[in-house]
C-alpha cells in the first residue's frame, strides 16, 4: 500500500537551502500545501522560478497554518525566526523541521523543547553531516568499542565564505546579521561540531567552552566573525571545532581519536581508520546512507508517519540540538569576554 504523502508547508524563502524542496524529481512523499513569505518580491520570484500557483503563497504565517492545515512545516527563514515558527505550529499540533542550528539563543532552544514536549510534536534540525554515511560508520566504531573511549575529536567545517561562493542576497543578509544568524562562521559552521560531539557522547555536556572568533575580512563581513575556533573540554575528552569562512574550498570532516585507535570521516562516504598500533591506516569506502536518510524531507515524512523512530540522541533530535545551542551561546560569550565559560 502506497504511503500517503505528507502535507508540508514552508515558512520562509530567504534561506539558500529552500530550493531543494522544489528540486526533488520523482519523489512523492511530500506535497506542498502552502508557502509563507512576507517579502512579496521574494515570493513572486520563487513563484515564477518554479511555476507555482500563486494561491500557495501567504504573507501571514498563522493564516496559512489555519487555512491549509499542514501536517508539518519546514522553516527556511532566519535562525532567529525558528522560535516564531514553533510558537505558531506547536499549539496547532504541526510538526516542524528547521535548518541548522535549532535557534540563536539557549533560551529560545529551551522554549522550543518545552513547546514540543507540551504539544507532542517533533521538532527536527537538519544538518548536512547527518546524511553522511562516514559519520554513522565512525559512531558505530565508537559504540562497538573499536576505538576505545573517546579522548580527542576534531571537526572542521567551512568554505571560502558565503559572499565568495555566491549565495543569494537574501541569504547573505541573514548570514551576516548577528541577530538573525546568531553569529557568523561561529554559528554557521561551529554548529556542526557541537552537534556531532554531543551525539557521539550521547548528550553529555562539556565542562567548559573556550572560543576565539575573528574577522579576517572585516571589509566583507562587517558585523560578524568569519573565523572561529571552539574548544570543548569534557572530563576525559576534548573537542576542537574549527568553523571558517576562510578555507580555500568547502570541507566538512571529522577526526575521532580513542584509547585504541582513530577514525577520520574525510567526506560523506570515505573513512580513514587505524584500529591497532601495529596495523597500517586503512581507507574504507562506503555507500551513501539508504533512503530516507539522504533527503531531510523524506526523513521528516518518515518520522511524522511513524515509519521511523529516532533515537533519543539522534543528530536531528531536540536533546542533542538544545545542547548544541547551549554550547554555541557559551562559545559566543567566551569569544567576546576572552575567557573560558563553564557550563552548569
Amino acid at each position: 500500500m502506497a504511503q500517503k504523502p505528507l502535507k508540508m508547508a514552508i515558512a520562509g524563502l530567504s534561506h539558500g537551502h529552500v530550493d531543494w524542496v522544489f528540486n526533488r524529481p520523482g519523489k512523492t512523499d511530500i506535497v506542498l500545501v502552502g508557502v509563507y513569505e512576507p517579502d512579496r518580491a521574494l515570493a513572486k520570484k520563487y513563484a515564477k522560478r518554479y511555476k507555482l500557483d500563486k494561491n500557495l503563497f501567504f504573507d501571514d504565517l498563522e493564516k496559512m497554518l489555519d487555512q491549509v492545515k499542514p501536517e508539518a512545516v519546514s522553516a527556511f527563514g532566519a535562525n532567529s525566526d525558528h522560535i516564531t515558527v514553533v510558537r505558531a505550529c506547536a499549539p496547532r499540533k504541526i510538526h516542524v523541521m528547521v535548518e541548522k542550528p535549532l535557534a540563536t539563543t539557549f533560551a529560545d532552544a529551551q522554549e522550543i523543547q518545552t513547546l514540543a514536549q507540551k504539544s507532542g510534536i517533533h521538532v527536527l534540525t537538519n544538518f548536512e553531516t547527518s546524511w553522511y554515511a562516514s559519520n554513522q560508520y565512525v559512531e558505530d566504531l565508537v559504540q562497538e568499542g573499536k576505538l576505545g573511549e573517546i579522548r580527542k575529536v576534531m571537526v572542521n567545517d567551512g568554505h571560502q565564505g558565503p559572499k565568495e561562493i555566491g549565495v543569494s542576497e537574501d541569504f547573505l543578509e541573514i548570514l551576516t546579521d548577528p541577530l538573525k544568524n546568531g553569529a557568523g562562521a561561529l554559528m554557521d559552521f561551529g554548529c556542526y561540531g557541537a552537534n556531532l560531539m554531543t551525539w557521539l557522547l550521547k548528550g553529555e555536556k562539556p565542562v567548559s567552552v573556550t572560543a576565539v572568533a575573528h574577522q579576517n575580512k572585516p571589509e566583507v563581513y562587517k558585523s560578524v566573525d568569519d573565523e572561529a575556533s571552539i574548544i570543548l573540554q569534557y572530563p576525559k575528552a576534548q573537542c576542537i571545532i574549527q568553523g571558517s569562512w576562510n578555507w580555500p574550498f568547502s570541507r566538512k570532516d571529522m577526526e575521532v581519536y580513542g584509547e585504541k585507535g582513530y577514525a577520520i570521516a574525510v567526506d560523506a562516504t570515505t573513512v580513514r581508520q587505524r584500529l591497532e598500533e601495529k596495523s597500517p591506516e586503512a581507507v574504507v569506502q562506503l555507500k551513501p546512507r539508504p533512503a530516507p536518510y539522504t533527503d531531510p524531507f523524506s526523513l521528516l515524512a518518515a518520522v511524522v508517519s511513524g515509519r521511523i523512530t529516532l533515537d533519543k540522541y539522534d543528530l536531528y533530535g531536540l536533546p542533542v540540538n538544545v545542547t548544541t545551542v547551549e554550547i554555541l551561546e557559551a562559545a559566543k560569550e567566551s569569544a567576546m569576554s576572552n575567557k573560558t565559560v563553564f557550563l552548569k
